[in-house]
């Protein structure tokens, strides 16, 4: 036990040396007889410790992706595309910290393209690790994860902690991997998604990944007074934390930096597609908050897009979930950024019209990071070009189309098989009904062998049936028929979206959902109360009304119903008490998490607010509580500690 706890420190300290701060201290050949010895030690005793590096060389296959909850919520950035974006998101936060008498200053860092990582340490242990997934949920990649030597499997730090970071594949490795395979990866960006993301460990192993780590978005019994504490903290226990962040106290240094930054962006061995900037100070930082999306603390700005001239070789018309039709330029293969680009988006035929592209003809390509190519226009040639027709017919179910407006449309929405493959894959999908195993590709064996033909044929599956199918068991079909069981009872928001309404996407089917509070009165919806909601014009409002109104929809719906689908709406209810309609602003430091508190007191009836003011009610305040507290003494505004908002909240404050 004394040999494998010293092999196993040892080996642990040289991976640290070689993939964390590359900078090697054994041959490869002195690591390779250490690791040998251990493995032969761990075989004979049947010992294995939880950090022993023989645990990274890729269990068993997985059967799915298990759901992950993230302890707190993974919020995306807003982003600049341009300086003047950047420098009038400064000034915003300049006049905030001037008003609380903050000092203002950012860390740069850089925008890593890659996938987002969650990890959870539990005890010292790397107890479990995930996806971003939709910011709330992701999905469960530990096994694929601990293929990756420069993340540590413990470390000194025993709380529970999230800390999130990027996993990438270096573009030497990618490179190598290219030399050493048949089957190439066209970039790193995709190399690394597709190896955490596969379900084999094996095969993620192969790819030498590593991950760079930049936040603490939860941690237990522990505060960082700036991001570069917390970058310090991240160092001492030996996570990846990438050289290049600068401290910047004026934006004119930071877009110094981006401007450097750029400059040696080309020589960086892992992808990046801008840089990010963020509020230094963790108090100012609780201060300007968040929206309903992004921190307002934080922004992406983005590199320029890359341009590029290639070859129209062919457009394609596809058909989507909406019934338009929409095509897609056919390219001569061309490199923008290390990737590949073979298509390109043409908006509609009044786009190619408008861009005068014809096939055979050059055309500008142009790609912002991760976003689909666009054609931006075309360059003269000598070689000969064809014009490009307007389309009559539908490519694959031979329907006549119409237009309306620039958008051409099939009218065949019954049997038109595209349209019914993207629409039931919508209707699945996570911020739908969460129809686990329900893929495109399951969806579209159920469609040619199973005559699958509307939404409600989903909840007429039969187990008999299932299991003529090809790839299809006891437990998969079991797996299925349970999940389309479970997405019965759905959260109203869910349901809404599911549907599948042009211009409706999940935060205006939860604002849908608010407001009408049941289906039933979502599907008598007027034009005339949707049009003054917030954020609902009148575009997406026609949209609904004639969504709800066709008669084929909502014979559709119906049969949904029938079958045992239960959108359910719950809502907050609110008690009387002595928030009840108070306008409150909480701050400093609780014993409680914030958001939880806010939950209760809105529970309550209070309206939470950022800002002290001569209209705020009571400010909640904690220790350390700064300018805030002060401000509410100068106005004479009640001022609540922990003790007596538990004695307000008849207790139910557990400070």
């Amino acid at each position: 036990m004394d040999r494998i706890k010293e092999l196993v420190k040892l080996l642990n300290e040289h991976n640290y040396r070689y993939y964390t701060l590359d900078n090697p201290s054994i041959s490869d050949k002195e690591y390779d007889r250490l690791y040998d010895e251990l493995k032969e030690l761990e075989s004979s005793t049947g010992i294995i410790l939880a950090d022993s590096p023989t645990n990274r060389i890729g269990g068993e296959v997985l059967d799915k992706f298990e759901k992950h909850e993230h302890i707190r919520q993974l919020y995306s950035m807003d982003k600049a595309q341009s300086i003047e974006q950047l420098v009038s998101w400064h000034e915003r936060n300049f006049r905030t910290a001037q008003l609380l008498g903050f000092e203002l200053d950012y860390v740069v860092e850089l925008k890593f393209d890659g996938l987002t990582i969650n990890l959870t340490y539990k005890d010292g242990n790397l107890f479990t690790a995930s996806t971003r997934g939709n910011g709330s949920v992701g999905e469960k990649i530990l096994e694929q994860i601990k293929t990756i030597y420069s993340i540590p499997l413990t470390i000194d730090f025993k709380g529970i902690m999230e800390v999130q970071g990027e996993g990438l594949m270096p573009l030497h490795e990618l490179e190598r991997y290219n030399k050493t395979h048949e089957e190439k990866l066209k970039n790193a960006r995709n190399a690394a998604a597709g190896a955490l993301r596969n379900l084999d460990p094996k095969v993620t192993a192969q790819r030498n990944l590593t991950a760079n780590f930049y936040n603490i978005g939860y941690i237990e019994g522990k505060d960082f007074e700036s991001d570069l504490d917390m970058k310090e903290f991240l160092r001492e226990n030996r996570f990846k934390v990438d050289s290049h962040y600068y401290h910047c106290k004026k934006i004119d240094e930071v877009i110094e930096i981006i401007n450097k930054i750029s400059e040696i962006r080309s020589t960086l061995d892992i992808l990046i597609d801008g840089v990010t900037v963020k509020v230094n100070n963790f108090k100012l930082r609780n201060e300007l908050g968040y929206t309903n999306k992004f921190p307002r603390w934080a922004i992406a700005y983005k590199f320029e897009a890359e341009e590029v001239v290639t070859k129209l070789l062919d457009v394609i018309w596809n058909v989507g979930r909406t019934a338009k039709v929409t095509p897609s330029a056919v390219l001569e293969p061309v490199d923008i950024g290390g990737v590949t680009i073979q298509r390109a988006t043409l908006n509609n035929y009044d786009d190619i019209l408008r861009k005068n592209v014809e096939i055979g003809g050059n055309v500008i390509i142009r790609r912002s990071n991760d976003v689909i190519p666009e054609i931006l226009g075309s360059v003269p040639t000598d070689e000969p070009t064809k014009k490009i027709e307007k389309p009559v017919n539908c490519p694959y179910c031979g329907s006549e189309l119409y237009q309306d407006g620039v958008h051409i449309f099939c009218p065949n929405t019954m049997s038109c098989v595209p349209q019914l493959v993207s629409r039931l894959t919508h209707f699945a999908s996570r911020d739908a009904m969460n129809i686990e195993g329900l893929s495109e590709k399951t969806i579209m064996q159920l469609l040619s062998e199973l005559n699958i033909r509307e939404i409600p044929d989903l909840y007429r599956l039969k187990k008999e049936d299932l299991l003529e199918l090809r790839g299809f068991k006891d437990k998969k079909v079991n797996n299925l028929l349970q999940a389309i069981e479970l997405s019965k009872h759905v959260n109203l928001n869910n349901f809404i979206y599911a549907l599948g309404i042009r211009n409706v996407g999940i935060k205006s089917a939860t604002d849908l959902a608010k407001n009408y509070k049941s289906f039933e009165n979502f599907r008598t919806a007027k034009y005339d109360e949707l049009v003054q909601m917030e954020d609902v014009g009148p575009i997406t409002a026609k949209d609904i009304v004639e969504f709800l109104n066709d008669d084929k929809i909502s014979n559709s719906i119906d049969e949904l119903l029938e079958l045992g689908v239960e959108p359910i709406y719950e809502e907050i209810v609110q008690e009387d008490s002595k928030f009840t309609d108070k306008k409150v602003v909480i701050t400093g430091k609780l014993s409680m998490p914030r958001k939880d508190l806010e939950s209760i007191l809105e529970s309550k009836g209070a309206k939470i607010v950022s800002a002290v003011s001569k209209n705020t009610d009571y400010v909640i305040a904690g220790e350390d509580a700064g300018s805030k507290y002060q401000k509410a003494i100068d106005l004479n505004i009640k001022v609540i500690d922990e003790q007596e908002l538990n004695e307000m909240l008849g207790g139910s404050y557990e400070s």
